[in-house]
């Protein structure tokens, strides 16, 4: 019997794990195992997505926590070493780009275990993320490259990747969204607007740099003059927020929220008027939604939200995304396509190949 154990360590891999283990379970005939590296610890932004999104209790919790990129990276390997040499499965599914994807490839490549990586392919051409390495490395030595998109494929192809490696299966966030967007709802309590903008930033870019945060807090504030802002904000920023003394006062129209569950956020960006963001995921969230995305990054690892969706980088230009918000008020929002494959059915796909060998 195929043993497949899936690697998990972040909100964005449950998301993209939960199609894919109930399509394991649904053919048959296959064992797999769920480990959860405890990359992510807060139960605001870990548990409640294992509850919303139907995932089983993991079998496995390495507990890792926060560290470097360096300490948390080794952590995982030193862990999941043990647990490869115990469980000894043909395939280590892992997923995304975070520290514990390319951990665990690593570690089960020096063993000789075969990898499927889902999301493959993805580059944004700026080795100053680490995620950028973090793919660029499981990406060389995964043994099936599950990609999301046509662009992931020629990315790879272009580094030498073997095209029988290589398979084009579709977005399994989108399956997720698929699934569960008749079971969305707004959080209760909070009072929406006609029309809002949803705000959702984290990366380092943009809010560890006190002088950038700053002024995107102060571009929010004067777009809420205009539109409410519904900003549900990250365990990071709110510390970044309050290190530098920089406030932030909710109101009606400046609504602070604390992080939200899955069903919650995805009723929130369906009903968007646009959605500000620095996220990944979320820009090919809307992208389905057909919701209007300003992302808030000089680069994208996901560049067909932008040639074929609906999303635009605005990089760190406050004063160009209040104009872009603006001109999405005033009905001149970027019209966009869902890409081919976004479908629903990629995580069926994928254990189709996988099953086959």
């Amino acid at each position: 019997m195929l043993d497949i154990l899936h690697v998990v360590g972040a909100r964005p891999n449950f998301m993209k794990a939960a199609p894919v283990i109930r399509a394991v379970h649904a053919h048959g005939g296959i064992a797999q195992t769920l480990v959860h590296t405890g990359q992510h610890y807060d139960a605001n932004m870990s548990d409640i997505f294992f509850q919303q999104l139907g995932l089983p209790a993991p079998d496995i919790n390495l507990g890792i926590g926060s560290g470097s990129h360096a300490e948390q990276t080794a952590k995982v390997m030193l862990a999941f070493e043990q647990v490869v040499l115990d469980r000894q499965p043909d395939v280590v599914m892992v997923y995304g780009d975070i520290n514990s994807t390319v951990a665990a490839t690593l570690v089960s490549s020096k063993l000789g275990i075969q990898v499927a990586h889902v999301e493959a392919g993805l580059r944004s051409y700026d080795r100053t993320m680490p995620e950028e390495l973090n793919r660029l490395v499981t990406d060389q030595l995964a043994d099936i490259l599950l990609t999301p998109s046509d662009d992931g494929d020629a990315n790879l192809l272009r580094e030498g990747i073997p095209t029988e490696r290589i398979h084009c299966v579709g977005n399994v966030m989108i399956d997720t969204l698929v699934r569960l967007l008749p079971l969305a709802a707004p959080p209760a309590g909070v009072t929406l607007d006609e029309r809002y903008v949803l705000v959702t930033l984290h990366r380092p870019s943009n809010v560890d740099d006190p002088d950038a945060l700053r002024r995107l807090i102060e571009a929010l504030a004067d777009l809420s003059r205009q539109v409410q802002i519904i900003f549900p904000i990250h365990p990071r920023t709110r510390q970044r927020l309050a290190t530098w003394g920089i406030d932030l006062l909710s109101s009606e129209r400046f609504l602070i929220l604390d992080p939200l569950g899955y069903l919650q956020f995805l009723a929130l960006q369906r009903d968007a008027t646009a959605v500000i963001t620095d996220s990944g995921g979320i820009q090919e969230e809307t992208t389905y939604l057909g919701v209007p995305c300003l992302t808030m990054r000089e680069n994208t690892e996901r560049p067909i939200t932008v040639t074929v969706g609906t999303n635009l980088l605005i990089g760190r230009d406050t004063a160009r995304l209040c104009t872009e918000v603006r001109r999405i008020l005033d009905g001149e929002a970027k019209r966009g396509h869902i890409p081919p494959l976004w479908d629903g059915n990629a995580a069926q796909r994928i254990v189709d190949i996988v099953a086959a060998g």
